[in-house]
């Protein structure tokens, strides 16, 4: 399998993720609302499930959004510069991204480790398996801005997020 299409299935999982965790959260709050209206007693886990599933929506929506440059950017300085600076400086962003995620790798591992003795209060479920959202995310952001800079130096991007103007096709 080539690099490109294993890129492009990584953002297909990433997208498919993103909309199951979006759509467990629609499915939720409808859930919720319903039984607010309807019902005498509305479910106490809806809340938690709801929270679970926004906090997956974006661990698994974080590396797409850094592609499409849908995150914070400071885009005023980077856009009058020349397009050489432009490429070092958002070359070296990525880099700084994908060392920073990477240093906070380990200490989000702990972080789902400690959750292994907890359980959530109203739907019983580990802590590690919600933490683990944490880990996904800093994972994903790491592994697409690594991305980035490979592209950069293969020469298919120069280093503006994909779908902005200037980006290389």
């Amino acid at each position: 399998m080539t690099a490109a299409r294993l890129y492009a299935l990584l953002i297909a999982l990433c997208r498919i993720l993103t909309g199951i965790a979006f759509g467990l959260l629609f499915a939720t709050v409808l859930v919720q609302v319903f039984a607010r209206t309807f019902l005498p007693d509305s479910p106490v886990w809806t809340e938690e499930f709801t929270r679970q599933c926004l906090l997956y929506m974006a661990a698994f929506g974080v590396g797409l959004s850094y592609r499409n440059g849908e995150l914070v950017n400071v885009e005023l300085v980077t856009d009058i510069l020349p397009a050489p600076i432009q490429k070092t400086l958002l070359f070296v962003s990525a880099i700084l991204t994908t060392v920073f995620a990477g240093l906070l790798i380990m200490p989000a591992w702990q972080f789902v480790s400690i959750g292994r003795w907890q359980t959530s209060p109203a739907m019983g479920v580990r802590m590690d398996f919600v933490h683990a959202s944490v880990f996904v995310l800093l994972i994903l952001l790491s592994l697409f801005a690594l991305l980035r800079v490979v592209r950069v130096l293969a020469g298919a991007s120069n280093g503006k997020p994909e779908g902005q103007s200037g980006e290389l096709p």
